[in-house]
């Protein structure tokens, strides 16, 4: 029987789930003997030995201080604090290890201890609590998880060969830790499961085609930020065109199809012509003979569609080359069009007619369903007579179940789907009976819960490992984002998957695969929080060059350069410190790179050392920057919290906002530097600021958009600052420098992100030891990336379960990292 470990809601007959009580996870760890003295030779080695005794004097000398039952500082008093019993208070000893590895504490300002003193501390502090954990391990709990809007892509894609986009139907997913993914913040309702009903239904109809749909009619709106100028050509669309809007249709039917268009005209146009593609053929022509300011719409006549998914193009024709009128950027591009142009009024417009919408209805006379590739990787079969009906669809909902239940299926679990097959073949044949099994499959829980199975006669608060089949499902969404392959569940089935030299041979396969890029469109992506960098849309007037495009080159820049490190099995640290990336002929001559033509990424080396590594890219001087300004701040916050993983305090209550910091001064405006120096003279605030904005600022030469400058509010930047171990930085070279000097948070944090995707919850103080393992023996591999990979997959909290007590909650998952 396959169980849930806890959570629960009921939604009609189909789906019964076990209750989610609330609290706190209090593991136990085991007892073990202090240690008396420090291993000189542990990781970050060179600490002279200490004794216990010692050490925690030098607690009490340097950190009771401020962290006493008095000041309690950071809420947290270490007055009895014993680093020989560092185990019985992990969580307390997991945060000091944090901050001594980073140099953060004591803090800036503050008296230190000489020499090495503190490395031996945070030795001490990880051999004690490791030797614990190395003899009881606590491998934690994780709730079910269900399938996200992302995953449910990917698996649809898997399993029927369908592109689709799950907002259509499910809700936004919730972030947690970085990740969309962790079981904590994927919460149940009835709305959520109706919104699955829904998906099911029109995934199922989409996959299969309707012979019977109706007319209806589809609008596409093209994106305000998408430059649709003279030059501009968009993927997809014919050589020899420019602007326009590409999108992928599901046409339920062969039919006739009507294209209808609206665009938004500039002064003076004369006629314009608009190619109408499908599949890269072109299948319409439209000549505009209209001038005037408002859109006007036009359309096709009916054109003829066959059933199935097809990409379809409107672009306008390029008829001549050159530069053209613009208010404000004559030679780059422009953004009128779709329907919020009007509030970007007299914001790089242009004398040529930009596409807003694209409007499809059909099908008209419909006349059947061609085949499709959905419908070629569901019917495996075709019955010749009608005995052979009903094998034939048992045939496809067993191998249809396998794969969307990630495991084998039983008779049992065919039973519900065959029904539902039966019912609908009664009512409209065949095919309308396979739709309607797959429907029911697409609503299973089977399908929609990852679901692992807790064996027989494991007692509360036992560890066990998990089976092979769940294993594997792990496997397949951590590497691909989505259901394991036929050759995956079949070492699963076999049970060879446990065996180490196996799992490391199917992870050195998968790894090779072109799913793999789930890595970085997905972990990585998310890690870095590459989504945030589509909310920020530099001013119009302040960045009139910045379009949708470029900040899509950006995000892909960053994707292709993880997937590089990856595929080629580079170091993590060439992350920070690599003197080349992958770039296109737009994003290079934004970033001022000669010598690279075409719409293509190629790796290309950095001419200078003003970019390295991660700290250089676009997107991310993008995501941490304001609309109108940089933010020395943002930036010096995020290497400290995502890069690092030790974050600054948050801001304590009534701290004035930046933004009521004064822009002028003496008939001058005030650069971002000069103000923050007023906002922080408030001594609440310097408190924090000091650690961040030094590193902020090293990084100000680069603007909202990733390009160098040397100036700004006409005033030359002054990005110097002092780094919180005292070492003076000023540009971004000094910071990667200062950054890799050391290089152990920035390894075990990543370490950490890594692990807490792969296993679908938050790392928690009980996994801090098993993270310590995986980032030292990738130490020994050149911190290669297959080493951190092979290490999360080989560790115990991956592979293991601690099961639940009655009592015991899940709810520790959404209180703060206790290591931040």
């Amino acid at each position: 029987m396959r169980t849930l470990v806890a959570g629960g809601f009921l939604l009609g007959a189909w789906l019964t789930l076990g209750a989610s009580p609330h609290g706190v996870v209090t593991p136990e760890t085991a007892a073990q003997p202090a240690r008396d003295a420090v291993v000189a030779s542990a990781p970050g080695g060179g600490a002279s030995d200490a004794s216990a005794e010692e050490l925690r004097e030098v607690i009490e000398q340097y950190c009771v201080r401020c962290h006493s039952d008095a000041r309690l500082r950071g809420n947290l008093s270490l007055e009895d604090f014993d680093p020989a019993r560092a185990h019985e208070m992990a969580p307390t000893a997991e945060k000091m290890i944090v901050k001594l590895r980073a140099g953060m504490m004591p803090p800036p300002g503050v008296r230190r201890p000489e020499g090495d003193t503190l490395t031996a501390l945070a030795e001490t502090l990880e051999s004690v609590i490791d030797e614990a954990a190395a003899a009881d391990p606590d491998p934690g709990i994780r709730r079910f998880q269900r399938l996200n809007r992302a995953e449910y892509e990917r698996v649809i894609n898997d399993l029927l060969d369908l592109e689709i986009d799950a907002g259509r139907w499910l809700p936004a997913d919730t972030y947690l830790g970085n990740f969309d993914n962790l079981s904590a913040a994927q919460g149940l309702s009835t709305t959520l499961l109706e919104a699955y009903l829904r998906a099911a239904t029109e995934v199922s109809r989409l996959a299969v085609g309707n012979p019977a749909a109706l007319p209806v009619s589809v609008k596409y709106t093209s994106p305000i930020d998408v430059s649709q100028h003279a030059w501009d050509r968009l993927e997809g669309t014919p050589i020899g065109t420019r602007g326009g809007m590409v999108v992928t249709h599901d046409f339920p039917a062969d039919g006739e199809y009507v294209f209808s268009v609206a665009t938004l005209f500039g002064q003076g146009v004369t006629g314009q012509d608009l190619d109408v593609s499908i599949d890269g053929e072109g299948v319409g022509l439209i000549r505009i003979p209209h001038n005037g300011s408002n859109r006007v719409p036009l359309q096709t006549g009916p054109v003829f569609v066959t059933a199935g998914q097809h990409q379809v193009a409107a672009a306008f024709v390029r008829t001549i080359d050159g530069p053209y009128e613009d208010r404000l950027s004559p030679f780059d591009w422009s953004f009128v069009g779709g329907e919020d142009a009007q509030q970007w009024a007299n914001y790089g417009i242009t004398a040529l007619p930009h596409l807003a919408d694209l409007m499809i209805t059909g099908p008209h006379d419909p006349v059947g369903v061609s085949e499709s590739a959905s419908r070629a990787r569901i019917f495996t079969c075709r019955p010749a007579s009608p005995s052979e009906k009903r094998p034939c669809a048992e045939s496809i909902v067993r191998r249809l179940a396998t794969q969307a239940y990630r495991r084998p299926v039983t008779d049992a679990d065919l039973l519900g789907p065959m029904r539902f097959y039966d019912e609908g073949a009664a009512e409209g044949g065949f095919e309308i009976g396979v739709r309607t099994a797959l429907q029911s499959i697409l609503a299973n829980p089977q399908f929609l819960f990852r679901l692992e199975e807790q064996p027989e006669g494991v007692a509360p608060g036992e560890s066990y490992r998990l089976s092979a089949v769940d294993l594997a499902s792990r496997l397949s969404f951590f590497l691909w984002g989505t259901v394991p392959d036929a050759e995956l569940l079949a070492a699963a089935e076999s049970g060879s998957l446990t065996d180490v030299d196996v799992l490391e041979e199917q992870v050195e396969r998968m790894l090779l695969d072109p799913r793999a890029e789930a890595l970085a469109t997905r972990f990585a992506s998310q890690w870095l929080r590459l989504q945030d960098a589509v909310k920020n849309q530099p001013e119009p007037f302040l960045y009139p060059d910045f379009n949708g495009q470029l900040r899509d080159d950006m995000v892909r820049e960053t994707q292709l350069f993880f997937q590089h490190l990856v595929r080629e099995d580079r170091s993590l640290l060439e992350l920070y410190d690599a003197d080349y990336t992958f770039l296109n002929q737009r994003l290079a001559r934004h970033y001022g790179i000669a010598g690279v033509v075409g719409d293509e990424f190629r790796r290309v080396e950095y001419p200078d050392d003003t970019r390295r590594g991660i700290l250089g890219h676009g997107s991310v001087l993008l995501l941490t920057s304001m609309s109108q300004r940089t933010s020395p701040v943002l930036r010096g916050k995020w290497v400290m919290e995502v890069l690092m993983g030790a974050p600054p305090p948050p801001p304590p209550p009534n701290v004035p906002n930046f933004e009521e910091t004064a822009t002028a001064s003496e008939g001058r405006r005030l650069t971002t530097r000069e103000r923050m120096e007023i906002h922080r003279a408030n001594p609440t605030c310097n408190a924090c600021h000091r650690l961040m904005d030094p590193i902020g600022l090293a990084l100000d030469n680069f603007d909202v958009t990733g390009q160098w400058r040397i100036r700004e509010q006409g005033m030359p930047l002054d990005t110097r600052g002092t780094y919180y171990d005292g070492t003076p930085i000023g540009v971004p070279a000094d910071l990667t420098e200062v950054l890799l000097d050391r290089p152990i948070p920035l390894v075990r944090n990543f370490t950490a992100n890594m692990l807490a995707y792969a296993m679908g919850r938050r790392v928690e103080y009980f996994d801090q030891p098993s993270i310590r393992d995986i980032a030292e023996a990738a130490r020994g591999a050149d911190y290669r990336m297959s080493s951190f990979i092979m290490g999360v997959v080989n560790s115990d909290p991956f592979q293991m379960m601690r099961a639940q007590d009655t009592d015991e909650t899940l709810d520790h998952d959404l209180e703060p990292d206790p290591t931040e």
